[in-house]
């Protein structure tokens, strides 16, 4: 179902009609300003109200897009998912795997503002703005949703300018995928506290670029920052684009009407309004496309899954036999194919996705037989002839739902569905009410332990992600036993020992992996696409004329 705009069209039409005039407006604001190209603007449209530019809160999409063009960690991931240096030119870690001891770059600095009160209006990252972005994190008063983040931190200290150094409460392998996200970019105290809370629309970062203007719910510029210090393999410097220019448009259709007509450089995602004149069934651009056009795609650390609620009163749930049957029960390939379009991967394997160390553990392959052959064994131990599960979902995901409906209940297995809103699905499934729901798991950070966090039995819901209340001893064993393992290779045997384990009981039912895709112009070249969707646009370049 498409939902209405909340205006009429005639404004859209009008608004996108003055689109080039706001930009030039945008940008002859200073006579220095009038000497940038179009085509080194990089545009996109985001459906969905940005709330900050703070840093300390972005924890959607929407926000961390661009707060990622505007700050710096100590340590950032490539497209790869390896950890990279960033403000933090190399690091060490002790021997006990609890202290990790940062060494930064010289030549960092943050963007112009009078109230740095030096020649240049700037000053070099130090790593006391570390200890102080550090603990702005932590202030209650602040109330940051990435304060978590910091839970495992004991102490963290400036040993001195160019020295910064933490120190764990306990061994966590994966903690510098955690510092990847951008709730722990550096920011300047001086900044901060000169604007306060409206330090929200007046970010001062270190990043490729630099905050300009912001018409909240219309449109939000930020420029090259020259001062930037990352350059490419050639020595110059980043980044390439001049600006980057965001409009708050969010009818999805409209949107592509835009892209189209060459308004908007890329289109993130694809949505149902015009996936068919866009791809083929198998995932293909479609002719019309093809010469202007070019997709991106690549694995994105997201698992849709349907979960059961393993103390739920219903007798059918709690079945080993029932679950097993619906993994069974279904054809995987045929609903990426038919419902997708070809986008995504099946999610023949465990829980953790493609992508991530540890993926790649046997699962449940389409079997209607087997899946009848479970059904029955069920009739005939409980006596049920009639047996049942309650499906809650919300209406993005009624087609996939009605899709197991239509396949399980050809096996003898009746699936109910019950819709409803995203925010009470969130509700009803973190406080146990629903018997089964489809829910989707996106990567905090770049490590297979996020996933396998939703089967640990400490972290029953609502206390921390196990939505299933899954609890088995060897699992929570083996868990615990991933943290004193520094070696990846060594921690992904453990991971995928843990996925079987999980598989076996089957208290979810893995739908597919999802993946990332970008429609973007032929003109635009360098952007990639990064599994955990991250935009990073500084090695992006636009050239005047398609090709």
């Amino acid at each position: 179902m498409t939902l209405k705009p909340p205006f009429d069209v005639r404004t859209i039409q009008l608004k996108w009609l003055l689109f080039p005039l706001i930009l030039i407006s945008l940008f002859s604001c200073d006579p220095k300003d009038n000497r940038h190209k179009e085509d080194e603007v990089f545009r996109y449209n985001e459906h969905y109200n940005v709330a900050t530019l703070d840093p300390a809160f972005a924890r959607n999409p929407p926000i961390i897009w661009p707060t990622n063009q505007l700050f710096n960690g100590l340590v950032q991931q490539d497209d790869s998912l390896n950890i990279i240096p960033d403000v933090a030119k190399r690091w060490t870690v002790s021997e006990d795997t609890k202290t990790y001891t940062f060494i930064l770059r010289d030549d960092v600095y943050f963007h112009k503002h009078e109230q740095f009160k030096t020649k240049d209006s700037t000053r070099k990252v130090s790593a006391e703005d570390f200890v102080y972005s550090f603990n702005r994190l932590k202030d209650p008063s602040i109330a940051s949703p990435g304060s978590w983040v910091l839970s495992n931190v004991d102490r963290y200290q400036a040993v001195n300018d160019s020295t910064f150094q933490i120190t764990l409460k306990k061994e966590f392998p994966a903690f510098l995928g955690l510092l990847t996200m951008r709730y722990c970019s550096v920011v300047p105290e001086e900044i901060v506290s000169f604007y306060g809370n409206e330090f929200r629309s007046h970010p001062i970062g270190t990043g490729p670029f630099k905050f300009k203007r912001w018409e909240e719910g219309v449109k939000l510029v930020l420029r090259k920052n020259n001062l930037y210090f990352e350059k490419d393999e050639d020595g110059n410097r980043l980044p390439y684009l001049e600006a980057v220019a965001i409009t708050f448009l969010p009818d999805k259709q409209s949107e592509f009407l835009q892209f189209a007509q060459g308004n908007l450089d890329m289109l993130n995602s694809l949505d149902p309004s015009y996936k068919d004149e866009l791809l083929t069934a198998t995932g293909k651009l479609k002719e019309n496309y093809k010469n202007r056009v070019k997709t991106i795609t690549g694995p994105f650390l997201n698992t849709e899954y349907l979960g059961f609620y393993l103390e739920s009163p219903s007798k059918e749930v709690r079945s080993k036999l029932l679950r097993q049957a619906v993994n069974y029960g279904f054809d995987r390939v045929k609903m990426i194919k038919y419902l997708r379009n070809g986008i995504g991967e099946p999610a023949n394997s465990g829980f953790i996705p493609k992508g991530l160390p540890g993926y790649g553990a046997s699962g449940f392959e389409y079997n209607p037989s087997k899946a009848r052959a479970l059904i029955t064994k069920y009739i005939e131990d409980s006596g049920n002839n009639t047996p049942s599960i309650t499906i809650g979902t919300n209406s993005q995901y009624l087609d996939i739902c009605e899709y197991i409906q239509r396949e399980l209940g050809k096996l003898g297995l009746e699936i109910n569905i019950d819709v409803m809103p995203p925010s009470t699905l969130r509700q009803l499934k973190s406080t146990g009410k629903l018997d089964a729901f489809r829910a989707s798991w996106i990567a905090d950070y770049p490590d297979a332990e996020n996933y396998l966090s939703l089967y640990y039995s400490k972290n029953f819901t609502p206390n921390g992600p196990n939505y299933t209340h899954f609890k088995n001893a060897t699992f929570d064993s083996l868990y615990e036993s991933s943290f004193k393992l520094t070696d990846i290779n060594k921690r992904k045997l453990l991971y995928r020992k843990m996925d079987s384990i999980i598989l076996e009981q089957a208290p979810f039912v893995t739908l597919y992996y999802d993946q990332v895709i970008k429609f973007v112009h032929k003109n635009v070249t360098g952007l990639k696409a990064n599994p955990q969707d991250f935009l990073v646009l500084k090695r992006v370049k636009k050239t005047s004329k398609q090709r």
